[in-house]
């Protein structure tokens, strides 16, 4: 069966490497020229919206799938009609605005912090009065990794926030604003549902964000929340006649979820997996995708996720501590770009800890 994902990423070469044992082939769509993924399949480097390219991506697999939320909706729409696209094309377009996440989880009954649409300066002022300080601004579109928002503390963060983001002069860059949610921890669910609707669930991750980039990703064994993400995970599945795996990130306020956001995709948090459970959530998307019986979520001994941020530890002092596993992407360091991470494995907590801290202190000293 050949696959074709569009968008040829660091999520699309790691969906690959665990496609090929499958006997999966792969056919690619990116416009980008030094695509990560470019060697480990066939890749159509062109424009999302060029027609010619969309033909012949349509003509060379199976079906389709998707590896980051920001493909134009037109595009998941041109391919859905021509063959099976897991996830719908309508996961595309709730995932790709902050607004359409935030009324669905209000449809769906799902917590979320008081928010409210801001299309022009007077509307912030507005927002603020209703929303109340601190507050965090949002553009509702293409905000990932810290970009696109700003924390708004005094009445005097407004014009520098609404210039950086709403924009100076129409057309403005439609915002939202929401509470600042004074949060104990950050989890994300990551959530697997077939084509028979089977759904099954990882350990839910704590993950540690620095200047809005994920830095480390735990998963929890037991944790009291697990059950709470699961049931909003599945509403929100359920409701979109979702395939595939999705990320569902929440702030943890007074031991209660709040919903922050999806990622109707394989997710960073989530990377763990690998090495970690017992089957990958890249191996487990492409048998939803490809209607396989779903693999088993549960986690293997203890683990956990560091990423690599703007360029890599030498491969020789990551290999010398015990229990860690290595995976570059194959990108050009650059200030805060995700370049790779490092899986570390134990048999116990106590185990894992040592082993983290030394992951993370080689990590930290190269990061920029």
């Amino acid at each position: 069966m050949k696959i074709g994902v569009l968008g040829a990423g660091q999520l699309g070469r790691m969906l690959a490497l665990a496609g090929y044992p499958l006997d999966l082939q792969f056919v690619f769509l990116d416009p980008a020229t030094d695509a990560c993924a470019a060697s480990l399949g066939e890749t159509i480097q062109q424009p999302y919206l060029d027609e010619a390219a969309l033909a012949r991506f349509c003509a060379s697999c199976d079906v389709a799938t998707y590896e980051f939320e920001n493909v134009p909706a037109h595009t998941a729409e041109v391919v859905g009609a021509k063959l099976p696209l897991y996830p719908p094309a309508v996961a595309l377009t709730v995932g790709q605005d902050r607004l359409n996440e935030k009324k669905l989880f209000d449809a769906l009954n799902i917590p979320v912090p008081r928010y409210m649409p801001v299309a022009a300066r007077g509307a912030l002022d507005m927002a603020i009065r209703n929303v109340g300080l601190p507050a965090v601004m949002k553009t509702r579109r293409l905000g990932y990794d810290g970009k696109g928002q700003a924390v708004l503390r005094k009445p005097e963060d407004l014009d520098d926030a609404w210039s950086r983001l709403g924009g100076a002069e129409a057309p403005h860059t439609p915002c939202l604003v929401e509470a600042f949610v004074p949060f104990e921890r950050e989890l994300s669910c990551l959530a697997v549902r077939g084509r028979d609707g089977e759904m099954r669930f990882y350990p839910v991750v704590a993950n540690q964000h620095r200047d809005g980039i994920l830095r480390v990703s735990i998963p929890q064994q037991d944790d009291p929340l697990q059950a709470q993400a699961e049931d909003y995970a599945r509403r929100v599945a359920e409701h979109l006649n979702y395939v595939g795996v999705m990320a569902f990130e929440f702030f943890v306020s007074e031991g209660q979820l709040y919903a922050n956001e999806i990622a109707p995709r394989v997710h960073n948090s989530g990377h763990w997996s690998i090495e970690g459970s017992e089957c990958s959530q890249f191996e487990n998307h492409l048998r939803a995708v490809a209607g396989l019986p779903l693999g088993s979520t549960a986690a293997r001994g203890h683990s956990a996720m560091v990423n690599f941020i703007g360029r890599a530890p030498d491969n020789a002092a990551l290999c010398a501590i015990a229990g860690v596993h290595v995976h570059h992407y194959g990108k050009a360091p650059k200030p805060q770009r995700k370049v790779g991470h490092a899986t570390v494995t134990a048999n116990s907590e106590a185990e894992l800890q040592r082993r983290l801290t030394e992951l993370v202190a080689l990590v930290e000293s190269v990061a920029s």
